[in-house]
């Protein structure tokens, strides 16, 4: 957090945490990787999310969780689905999900009318499980790939602090 002028400026993203299962799946997942002799900056178990939208340095948090309180939002299914790499990014895809999809529209919607900056790359869902990877070819039998469904029940606004052994991130509603 920085102080300006009297004014608290937090890192803040909004986003889907995971149930246990999901959790258990991409840690198992990140050990295959680990075995295969995959390196990197592995994300840490408590930190496993969904990004919907980036904020960035902001200043009032509870004008986004008024915004994500006011976007409508019933429980849907979210479904992991295969793998992937951006650049040196690794990480695990999710399902096609229109109501994700739609949802995301009307968020991101809803934050632009508010003038809540965020990053505005389109809506690509994704886990990151590795950053920094470093690996030739991976060949990634589907069978090892991880699977796992759950029922998302709500939508949480997070604080990203870097702490002395890395990130932290705190839900904030």
């Amino acid at each position: 957090m920085e102080r300006g002028a009297g004014i608290i400026i937090m890192r803040l993203f909004i986003s889907i945490n995971f149930d246990n299962n999901i959790i258990d799946e991409l840690t198992k997942f990140q050990k295959l990787l680990i075995d295969m002799g995959v390196k990197g900056n592995y994300s840490k178990e408590e930190n496993l999310h969904l990004t919907l939208a980036f904020i960035g340095e902001y200043h009032n948090p509870d004008d986004i969780i008024d915004i994500i309180n006011q976007v409508e939002f019933e429980p849907f299914e979210l479904e992991l689905d295969g793998v992937g790499r951006f650049n040196d990014i690794f990480w695990v895809g999710i399902k096609d999900n229109e109501y994700l999809q739609n949802y995301v529209k009307r968020l991101r919607n809803e934050l632009s009318n508010n003038n809540i900056p965020f990053d505005r790359k389109r809506f690509k869902p994704h886990i990151t499980l590795i950053r920094r990877t470093e690996y030739k070819e991976i060949k990634i039998p589907v069978e090892y790939s991880p699977t796992g469904k759950m029922t998302v029940q709500s939508i949480t606004l997070m604080k990203s602090e870097r702490g002395k052994d890395g990130m932290i991130y705190t839900p904030l509603n």
